[in-house]
């Protein structure tokens, strides 16, 4: 079996050697193609019965009109989670597969959140200044526990929000459920009894805006939902409630957060991603003492890493070899008909 993957990159010195292995592995061909636009992508990829691009998070964008331009491809793979810079109608209409990489770090990611949803209960922040800055001062009652901490509630009696149930939430839950008195789910795309069936209960947004004490986001970032948290939703929160978001920074507008925590609307929030990234130096969040933000780092591990540049290959090579790629990364599964009438006989 002959074919072809074009890298066209997106993420700046990514070295993607396992992926590479795997496609040669299976007898095709390999080669890296960085484009750093998509006006870039027909002249690199034009010959590319498989390309991999980070289309995701404002890096590259790949729209119907340039699939037009790319008559072999049948395969667009994505190595990480997000695929909001894919026209995936496009992609059907072209009968190009679009899989994205829903396993990568989700494990990490759920550990990530539980770090931030501990460190925002627990005041950890605040209180390493705290002591920091010498606000050890007194027998037995110390300053800390006078002025940072106050008000600081049991967990247990808490209630965690969940808003998006993909595979990060679905890690969460177990993870969770330790500390949380409930946990709270929503997604328009899920049903109910699958919420249930990973053990937790299913509410609409406003309930969960309105009822936890924490609320964390897990939507994968599309048109429709752009900026789908922002003041006019901080304001259905409890003003001892706390935000969380792991999952795209495009998902939140970023002036509401900011009115939000400056105005004592919510109490808190925590961030591993913003849009831009990464941020300005200027950005307002970055200087309130009651935000927690890391780095997009949440992802992260040896084993992720690794996984960020196999699993996209293997789905790449199911399809060479005549398959489908795995049901969870298919962004767009209703190409299926178009793709078999346009390469059945090819």
């Amino acid at each position: 079996m002959s074919f072809k993957v074009i890298n066209v990159g997106g993420i700046p010195g990514f070295p993607f050697a396992e992926g590479e292995a795997v496609i040669r592995h299976a007898g095709g061909d390999y080669i890296d193609a960085p484009c750093r636009t998509e006006e870039e992508i027909p002249a690199a990829a034009a010959d590319a019965d498989g390309m991999i691009g980070a289309f995701a998070s404002g890096l590259l964008s790949l729209s119907g009109e340039t699939m037009r331009k790319l008559p072999k491809c049948k395969i667009v793979a994505i190595p990480a989670m997000g695929y909001d810079g894919v026209d995936l109608e496009g992609a059907t209409e072209n009968g190009i597969i679009v899989v994205n990489n829903p396993d990568y770090g989700a494990e990490e990611v759920a550990n990530h959140t539980m770090l931030l949803l501990l460190a925002l209960a627990r005041k950890l922040v605040p209180t390493v200044d705290g002591m920091r800055a010498g606000k050890w001062d007194s027998p037995g009652v110390s300053t800390i526990r006078r002025q940072v901490l106050p008000p600081l509630f049991r967990l247990s009696k808490q209630t965690l929000g969940l808003i998006g149930f993909g595979n990060v939430p679905r890690k969460v839950v177990p993870r969770a459920k330790p500390f949380f008195a409930r946990i709270l789910a929503y997604d328009a795309y899920v049903p109910e009894d699958v919420i249930r069936q990973f053990g937790a209960e299913p509410a609409d947004l406003s309930s969960i805006l309105r009822d936890s004490d924490f609320v964390s986001l897990h939507a994968a970032l599309t048109k429709e939902n752009h900026h789908m948290i922002g003041l006019e939703q901080f304001k259905m929160m409890k003003p001892t409630a706390y935000f969380v978001n792991t999952a795209r920074g495009g998902l939140v507008n970023e002036e509401g957060l900011h009115t939000a925590l400056s105005e004592g609307i919510v109490a808190g929030a925590a961030l591993d991603v913003m849009d831009p990234e990464p941020p300005h130096p200027d950005n307002p969040l970055l200087k309130l003492p009651d935000i927690i933000i890391t780095a997009h780092c949440a992802q992260y591990s040896q084993e992720a890493d690794i996984q960020i540049r196999t699993n996209p290959c293997e789905d790449i090579v199911r399809v060479m070899e005549g398959g489908w790629p795995r049901e969870a990364a298919f962004r767009n599964p209703q190409v299926k008909q178009r793709f078999q009438e346009k390469w059945s006989n090819k």
